[in-house]
């Protein structure tokens, strides 16, 4: 399976939800969807079009906090990101720890570190910054003019 029939595929099925669908190359693609519609997309991408998820990776943008979900598909050696952009004021998404356990520990760093809420993720606990700073202080926030 090529990186067109998989971005062809993923807008069948998500069509109303994607924002921008950027072609990296022949292995690797970037589609934009709307935060709304990860469950689905993730669902989708696991059970039906057999993609393994990877992990994900945050930042803080003027556009927003954006996050990238990274899948494989490992047959073909073709990585699809999956990206969303979060509000600047209320950062939330839900969590897909409840269908991958490996989403589990980068979510709650990526919530310590960012402050992103992983709606019903089963334990936001801290992970890494025990003492390290002040309870509501985010250490990769920026501030932006």
């Amino acid at each position: 399976m090529n990186t067109d029939l998989v971005i062809k595929n993923f807008k069948e099925h998500f069509d109303s939800d994607i924002i921008e669908v950027v072609k990296k190359s022949e292995k690797r693609a970037t589609v934009t969807i709307k935060p709304d519609a990860i469950l689905k997309a993730a669902e989708y991408l696991y059970k039906e079009a057999g993609f393994r998820f990877i992990i994900a990776s945050a930042l803080h943008t003027k556009r927003g906090f954006e996050i990238h979900y990274h899948y494989s598909l490992d047959t073909t050696e073709l990585i699809l990101n999956i990206h969303v952009i979060l509000d600047k004021k209320n950062p939330q998404i839900e969590s897909l720890s409840n269908m991958f356990n490996a989403s589990n520990w980068i979510e709650r760093e990526i919530h310590e570190i960012l402050g992103i809420n992983f709606i019903n993720h089963p334990n936001q606990e801290k992970l890494i910054s025990e003492g390290n700073w002040a309870e509501g202080v985010y250490p990769y926030r920026k501030e932006f003019k």
